[in-house]
Formats: structure tokens, C-alpha cells, sequence
């Protein structure tokens, strides 16, 4: 990892509400002396510009993440359906149509986005297994691109599904068709997180999971992040997911969606179905979910 960076000046003020901090504004890269692991600076991205059908998805994006050393921050992104946070996500894995940007840069690691990379996994919401591999196979996929030797790669891959939460003897020649929807997410992280990314892109990735599952999966998601040290960003509608899981939360605006809000929080040490009960972390929740109610209602009046 890179040295950590530091803020130019004192960091900003914020208010403390609950287990989190709310800065009195979103940092933006000249804020920072050295490059960050994540910078969007004035970031825009229009479809069909010139035509009868243009329209702006996000608008005049501006935020940093910072490369921490041996750790790397957990990121979550709230806002209202359709404000662009899929395309923040997309912007950073460098994936078309939503790369390149219309105006605007996006920097990884101080260095611009030109397409996907190594360096970069995602995980959808959608289970992304491949159906005719059993998921010894459907982990070790990104290894066999890599021209990993099949006994290195099925041993790494056995490591994973145990890491995962699955049950190495029983599972790992299973097909996707035979697994749960937690079985098969739980294959999707593995099947990205094998290969050491230096950033994760989790897109709604609970958010099929009945209540129960989801519950587990955020804790085996923050035992996996603090394994592996990587920076995640994470989309999802559940405040309360948000908030138990980010180092950092970002909300964004209505269409065309622009960050307004940045919220340090608290890291979970506790299971989330402890500490989600608790007084501290619910004031967050419910003032986190009035910022975003707000944005919902702005989109509600433009519409009317």
C-alpha cells in the first residue's frame, strides 16, 4: 500500500450525529497533497449528446477516497433510485456505456481510467455464476485467465469457499442451479476476491437476500474487507446496510445525481444484528435517512 494521505489543512469540521460525523462538505482532490486511491473531479457523463433523447446522469461529481495504508476504506453510496449511483461504480471499473465520462476526470491510484483492469473487481447484484462451471470452477476463473497452474488455482479456490462460508467436501462441485441466492453471492465474492483486487465494486450485492441472509452476509463482507485490506465501494438502499458497513457514506441528489452529503462513520465491531439495535447507530440511520427522503422529495415535485 501507499503512504497514507493526509488533508492539505485541518480536517473538516463536521457535526457528530450518532456513530457517525457529517463534514460540512464533500472533500474534493485539491484538498490533498497526494494522489488518492479513488478522485472524481467535476464528473458529468450525458447520453446521446445533441439528440432529441440527450440525458445527464450524474452531474459535476466531485470526491476523494484516500489509499489507507494496510486497510482501505469501506464506501457506500446512498441516493435516490436512479441518481447515478450505478454509473459512479461503472465509472471506476472503467466500463462501457458509462466510461469514459462526458466532462470531467476519474482517477485511480492518480492515474486517469482508460478501461477495466486486474486491479479492479466488481460484484453485481445479479448472481454472475457461470452455469456450466460448479463453483470450484466458477472461483477459480479469473486464476485460470491468469494462466494459474489447475492444482494452485483449485487450491486457492478451495481456501476461498471455505473463507466464504461454504463447505469445501459439499460444495465445491456443486452447479450454480443447485446452489441458494446466498450460496451463489457468496461464490461471486469469492470468485472476485481470489484474485486481491485493490478495489472492490459491490453493486447492490444483498440485495435479492431475504432479511436473515443479508444480516450474515455484511458480517462475513467485513471479516473478507479486513482480510484482504482492499478499498470497497458499495451501492445499496438499505440505510441501515450503509451505515453498519461504510467507513464512509455518500449521498447523493436526485437525477442527474451529484454527491451533496459525505458522513464519516464508525467501523462495526460488533455483529450488525447487535450493533443495528443500539440507540448511537439508529439517530444515524434516521438522520441519514431524512437526507435522503429530502432528495426523494425534490425528484417527487420536479415530476409533479
Amino acid at each position: 500500500m501507499t503512504e497514507r494521505p493526509t488533508v492539505a489543512d485541518e480536517p473538516s469540521p463536521g457535526s457528530e450525529i450518532g456513530v457517525a460525523c457529517q463534514l460540512d462538505h464533500v472533500r474534493r482532490l485539491d484538498e490533498f497533497r497526494r494522489p488518492a486511491i479513488v478522485a472524481f473531479s467535476n464528473v458529468s457523463k450525458t447520453y446521446r449528446v445533441g439528440s432529441s433523447g440527450e440525458i445527464t446522469a450524474v452531474r459535476d461529481i466531485n470526491f476523494v477516497v484516500e489509499d489507507l495504508e494496510d486497510k482501505g476504506e469501506f464506501v457506500c453510496i446512498l441516493g435516490p433510485s436512479g441518481c447515478g449511483k450505478s454509473t459512479i461504480l461503472r465509472m471506476i471499473a472503467g466500463l462501457e456505456p458509462q466510461h469514459p465520462p462526458t466532462t470531467g476526470s476519474v482517477l485511480v491510484g492518480g492515474k486517469p481510467v482508460v478501461g477495466p483492469g486486474a486491479d479492479r473487481g466488481m460484484v453485481f447484484q445479479d448472481y454472475t455464476s457461470f452455469d456450466h462451471r460448479t463453483v470450484l470452477d466458477n472461483i477459480a476463473f479469473g486464476l485460470e485467465c491468469n494462466r494459474v497452474p489447475v492444482a494452485v488455482r483449485h487450491d486457492m479456490a478451495r481456501e476461498w469457499i471455505r473463507l466464504v462460508g461454504l463447505n469445501v467436501e459439499r460444495d465445491q462441485y456443486k452447479y450454480p442451479h443447485e446452489l441458494s441466492g446466498g450460496m451463489k453471492q457468496r461464490v461471486a465474492i469469492a470468485r472476485s476476491l481470489i484474485l486481491r483486487p485493490r478495489i472492490i465494486l459491490m453493486d447492490e450485492p444483498f440485495g435479492a437476500l431475504d432479511p436473515q441472509t443479508r444480516i450474515a452476509m455484511q458480517d462475513l463482507l467485513v471479516s473478507l474487507w479486513r482480510r484482504v485490506q482492499a478499498t470497497v465501494f458499495f451501492i445499496t438502499h438499505s440505510i441501515e446496510e450503509a451505515v453498519y458497513l461504510g467507513d464512509r457514506v455518500y449521498v447523493m441528489s436526485s437525477a442527474p445525481g451529484t454527491i451533496i452529503h459525505e458522513l464519516e462513520v464508525e467501523p462495526p465491531d460488533r455483529p450488525a444484528a447487535e450493533m443495528q439495535r443500539e440507540r448511537r447507530f439508529k439517530e444515524t440511520v434516521d438522520h441519514v435517512h431524512e437526507l435522503v427522503l429530502a432528495e426523494e422529495l425534490k425528484r417527487t415535485a420536479v415530476k409533479s
